[in-house]
């Protein structure tokens, strides 16, 4: 039997570069929507709305988008680690990219459509929630298969989705840096991710041609390949079963009794042959998910504890944070006031998010064993508290301490870079203490728990807006 030393190579990196696109791929939904709330809330600010009621949508823009984004993720993420093995995985994977694809195009289409407030926000809604359904599919099912390969590419993947976000504030950057008007300017945004859903739908098609990825993809079956020959073989040969056929070469045997021991050693040798078969199927039979659970639970409550700090003041809480000099003049067009947000708040948490995980890939510590892991996992809950006594605005009831730029970004580097280690630190240590057959199990739950965790964390997001 192929053993992992005879694994092919991964010529050229190319399944690593596939699993970097695929992870930008699947949060590119969400951060393309998150990025753009400025968009969303200037067109709900100009929009006239024709039955007379008044605009309360921007107000609650982003704890609206952020909840309706993590609760389709949380439901249909625990839908999928149910039902993955009831559903091909190039439905789930293929299917989700070009439904997303689809809801991208019809999102570039709304900027020409002209609307009230109302509708709008309604069909932004509608759309967010669609569109992050089938994401929460498509980052099951990914999740599930990059964890039956080595734990790098687990790494490699987390990274890709990582950078998804520094993609989008990028791409927000350059738009409001352009000339064009904003209506073109937001065409050419939403267009930019339909390309990249393009390339990531391409990246998978691509791997079954890969001879390294079909090496690890393949293993998933209940059984290795040729297990049950290469042991009835065994069996046959005596390697099983030499002392018994030992004995029997060994002794003297009467002609007459000659052919019945014969036949009494064949019913042995097969008695035995079906037992060892039992006993091979039964260590190869995929665990329960409970099973599963109870080796993960402690990376499970890492993952969701991580994501509950993170979405309870990003973005709801920090994009209402203001700068302190507004009128600064900057080298591109207009002032400082026009890219705050972009550059401190989503670009900032972004790149450092997407340096926490890529760090990963050098540096794994503390190890999965140790019980300070879970401990400087909570220990990030002091950044909701700072993050709150920045310049947010409007506020209500605590004071400003950090009315300063630069400490609200330092502020924002720290929350960020450890969101990225400790979530993907989390995320491929899961697979690891399990069995190989059980790591797409134990991903699929892992992916639950983190949407679990973005769930809890845009619920606190509409009461700590509300105490700032």
């Amino acid at each position: 039997m192929k053993g992992q030393k005879d694994a092919p190579s991964d010529w050229g990196c190319l399944v690593g570069v596939c699993f970097f696109i695929l992870g930008l791929g699947t949060l590119l939904p969400w951060n393309f929507f998150m990025t753009a709330s400025l968009y969303f809330q200037g067109r709900l600010n100009a929009s006239n709305i024709t039955d007379g009621s008044e605009n309360n949508n921007s107000k609650y823009f982003n704890s609206c988008m952020t909840l309706l984004s993590q609760l389709p993720l949380l439901l249909f993420t625990l839908l999928n680690s149910m039902l993955y093995h009831r559903i091909s995985e190039a439905m789930r994977i293929a299917g989700s990219l070009v439904v997303i694809l689809l809801l991208f195009i019809f999102t570039a289409v709304l900027v020409k459509v002209e609307m009230d407030a109302n509708r709008f926000f309604d069909v932004t809604m509608a759309t967010i929630w669609f569109i992050n359904s089938f994401g929460a599919v498509l980052q099951g099912s990914l999740f599930g298969l990059v964890g039956m390969l080595p734990q790098k590419y687990s790494a490699v993947f987390m990274s890709g989705q990582g950078l998804a976000g520094t993609f989008a504030a990028m791409a927000m950057l350059l738009a409001n840096a352009s000339d064009a008007e904003s209506e073109s300017a937001a065409l050419g945004y939403f267009i930019t991710p339909c390309v990249g859903t393009l390339v990531t739908l391409f990246c998978y098609l691509l791997l079954p041609r890969l001879e390294f990825a079909r090496y690890y993809l393949h293993r998933s079956t209940k059984y290795e390949p040729g297990t049950t020959d290469e042991l009835l073989t065994a069996l046959d040969n005596g390697k099983l079963n030499g002392h018994a056929n030992g004995s029997l070469a060994g002794s003297p045997k009467k002609d007459g009794a000659s052919e019945e021991g014969d036949g009494e050693a064949r019913r042995d040798r097969s008695k035995e042959a079906f037992l060892s078969v039992e006993q091979v199927e039964k260590k190869q039979a995929k665990a329960s998910i409970i099973e599963v659970f109870k080796k993960i639970w402690v990376m499970a409550f890492c993952v969701t504890f991580v994501f509950t700090v993170t979405l309870s003041v990003f973005p709801a809480v920090t994009v209402d944070v203001k700068t302190s000099s507004p009128n600064f003049r900057t080298a591109l067009p207009g002032n400082w006031e026009r890219y705050f947000i972009i550059v401190c708040c989503f670009l900032t948490f972004n790149i450092n998010d997407w340096l926490g995980r890529t760090i990963t890939t050098v540096i794994r510590w503390p190890r999965k064993e140790s019980r300070l892991f879970p401990l400087l996992v909570v220990s990030r809950v002091i950044f909701i508290p700072l993050l709150m006594l920045c310049n947010v605005q409007d506020r209500s009831f605590s004071p400003v301490y950090f009315n300063s730029d630069i400490v609200f970004t330092v502020i924002m580097a720290f929350f960020s870079i450890s969101s990225g280690y400790f979530v993907c630190l989390s995320m491929s240590y899961a697979p690891q203490l399990v069995e190989a057959k059980d790591a797409e199990t134990a991903g699929s739950l892992m992916t639950f728990f983190l949407a679990l965790g973005l769930s809890i964390g845009a619920a606190l997001s509409f009461p700590l807006r509300k105490l700032v």
